[in-house]
C-alpha cells in the first residue's frame, strides 16, 4: 500500500511511517498532522503467521487503567516489529496506540454484543470515567518512545430507551466502553477534560511530541 496523506515534515530518511493499527480515527488523526502513513495490521494476505490480536487486549486480574493500556500498547509494537521483520518490508519508523476508559479502576473494554453495551453504557450514565490511550513509537535500529494521554469524560444521566436505541444503532461495537466521542454519543457528553483527540483514539500533541522526539518532525 502506498502512503497517504498530505506532504509531511518528516526527514528525508522516513518519508512515512508504518500505523499498526486497523482504526479509521487513527487514520484521519495522522492525516490531520500531515504524516505519511502505511497500514502494518495482522493476518495480511501472503502472511502465514496467524496473529491472535484480542488475546494481547485480556486484563490481567487487578490490573491498574493505565498499566494496563501501556502494556497492551508495548506488546502491539512489539507484535508489529515483528510482522515488519517477517515481511522483509521497508524500513521505517512504527506507530502503535491503544484507548481504554476506565470506571475506577473497573477497565471497560470493547463490548461482547449490544447487551453488553447497554450494561456498559447504563454504568457511565451520569458519571464521570476515564478514557487513557497509549501511544508508543519505534524508530528503526533506535529507540522506543512513549507517552500516555489521560482525559475525564461526564455523560449527562441516560433514559434507558436512549441507552437502548445507541446500543442497538451498531456504533457501540469495537470502541472502548461502548461508544465514540466522535458519534452520536457525543450528545451525552456534558463535559470533557482533556484531549479531544486522545478520546478519539490517537492524541495529536503526545504523538507530535514523539515524533519531534525521535527527529522526525519540526
Amino acid at each position: 500500500m502506498k502512503p497517504t496523506s498530505s506532504p509531511s515534515s518528516f526527514s528525508p530518511a522516513f518519508p512515512f511511517i508504518y500505523l499498526a493499527s486497523q482504526s479509521p480515527r487513527r487514520r484521519q488523526l495522522l492525516d490531520q498532522l500531515g504524516v505519511r502513513h502505511v497500514l502494518l495490521l495482522p493476518n495480511a494476505d501472503g502472511d502465514a503467521f496467524v496473529e491472535d490480536a484480542e488475546a494481547i487486549e485480556v486484563p490481567k486480574p487487578g490490573e491498574a487503567p493505565s498499566r494496563y493500556v501501556q502494556r497492551v500498547t508495548g506488546l502491539k509494537l512489539d507484535a508489529a516489529v515483528a510482522r515488519h521483520a517477517r515481511r522483509g518490508l521497508e524500513a521505517a519508523p512504527i506507530l502503535c496506540s491503544d484507548t481504554t476508559v476506565a470506571l475506577g479502576r473497573k477497565i471497560l473494554g470493547k463490548p461482547d454484543d449490544e447487551a453488553h453495551a447497554c450494561r456498559m453504557l447504563s454504568a457511565l450514565s451520569g458519571r464521570t470515567h476515564r478514557v487513557l490511550t497509549a501511544v508508543a513509537l519505534q524508530v528503526p535500529g533506535g529507540a522506543r518512545h512513549t507517552a500516555l494521554s489521560v482525559s475525564h469524560v461526564t455523560f449527562d444521566a441516560m433514559a434507558p430507551a436512549q441507552i437502548a436505541a445507541y446500543a442497538a444503532s451498531g456504533d457501540p461495537q469495537g470502541k472502548a466502553g461502548a461508544y465514540g466521542i466522535q458519534g452520536a454519543a457525543a450528545r451525552y457528553v456534558s463535559r470533557i477534560a482533556g484531549s479531544y483527540t486522545g478520546i478519539m483514539g490517537l492524541p495529536l500533541f503526545e504523538t507530535a511530541q514523539l515524533l519531534r522526539q525521535a527527529g522526525m518532525a519540526d
